[in-house]
């Protein structure tokens, strides 16, 4: 598409990334901070190129028999843009793509593979990751991320009036339904990033391929970052208590010696090991009933102190919370 004389002094340093023909001589230029639409000469009006800032906070879409109409809000104004109805589509893949580029919602060299509305649900598919949005509107800082790195898994349900796509994430699955008839193209835009990701060709290879990363990271062996049983973290109670297999007490099972007898002297050891213990309570019980009651009074006095002590620390804590929750607030709107 050639790029109008007007909108080329409109851009100033930028660069044009793409752009959409609106029928006869208008088109939309898309820069990486900014939609701008050029409107030809007609016979009512001169030719003219209005910008449309990518730092909307809200964008609605309303379509007509003939006509698509995008509405931008910002945190000052509301702004309109009507294209053809048939570069509706296309128009909206590039401004969510500017959308998101601007707030970093992907990276800058990061491209769209498709975007699809179904009724209150709108999914971007992009080279590396999968957005879901939920909502009246068709897209606002309220929305889900999900990497290609914690994909598990990839299934079809399919059905008379829809079809289930059922995608794991790190073994979590998110369900979308989407129209029988539109369902092909998305799981095929979906099956197309996930294959050209992961670098395999097949449904089959790609769940294969999943799997493997997923036991790794359950064995330790992987990159993951979920935390499991090998994250560094010991357990409350380790697998060598679970690994005896005879249902029994860990207190009262009978140790097995060894070749060497390392079990037996095992043993003795804990043996000793119990008698001194006891010896020792013996002696601290002795001591607590001889103290005088400067000493408790003492103890009372650090106990108190303690107390005041972890109270504040926990007033702290709930202040942190509410800042956190604050800030968790203030940006999902964005600001």
């Amino acid at each position: 598409m050639e790029i109008p004389d007007l909108v080329r002094q409109e851009l100033g340093d930028e660069e044009v990334r793409s752009g959409v023909n609106l029928g006869d001589e208008d088109a939309a230029c898309f820069t990486p901070t900014r939609t701008l639409v050029y409107r030809g000469e007609g016979l009512l009006s001169d030719e003219k190129v209005e910008s449309y800032p990518h730092d909307f906070e809200r964008l609605t879409v309303s379509e007509g028999r003939r006509k698509t109409k995008f509405t931008l809000v910002y945190t000052s104004e509301k702004r309109e843009l009507s294209v053809p109805g048939s570069r509706g589509d296309a128009v909206l893949k590039r401004l969510l793509e500017g959308k998101l580029t601007a707030s970093g919602g992907i990276a800058d060299d990061e491209t769209l593979a498709g975007v699809f509305r179904f009724s209150e649900l709108t999914l971007v598919v992009t080279e590396r990751q999968l957005l879901k949005h939920i909502g009246n509107v068709t897209w606002d800082a309220d929305y889900e991320a999900f990497s290609f790195d914690d994909v598990t898994s990839l299934s079809f349900e399919e059905g008379s009036v829809a079809t289930a796509i059922v995608l794991s994430f790190n073994d979590r699955p998110e369900r979308i339904k989407a129209p029988s008839e539109e369902a092909p193209v998305l799981r095929k835009t979906l099956e197309g990033a996930l294959f050209s990701y992961h670098e395999v060709d097949s449904l089959g290879e790609l769940n294969a391929e999943v799997a493997v990363d997923e036991a790794d990271d359950e064995s330790g062996n992987g990159t993951g970052d979920g935390l499991g049983l090998n994250s560094g973290i010991d357990p409350l109670v380790s697998d060598d208590a679970d690994e005896s297999g005879d249902g029994s007490d860990p207190q009262t099972a009978t140790a097995q010696p060894d070749r060497d007898g390392s079990a037996g002297t095992a043993a003795e050891a804990s043996s000793q090991g119990a008698e001194s213990l006891g010896v020792a309570g013996d002696a601290e019980t002795d001591a607590v009933e001889t103290a005088s009651d400067g000493d408790i009074a003492d103890l009372e006095a650090q106990v108190a102190e303690l107390t005041a002590a972890v109270e504040q620390q926990n007033e702290q804590l709930q202040k942190q919370e509410r800042t956190i929750k604050q800030l968790i607030k203030e940006l999902r709107q964005g600001r």
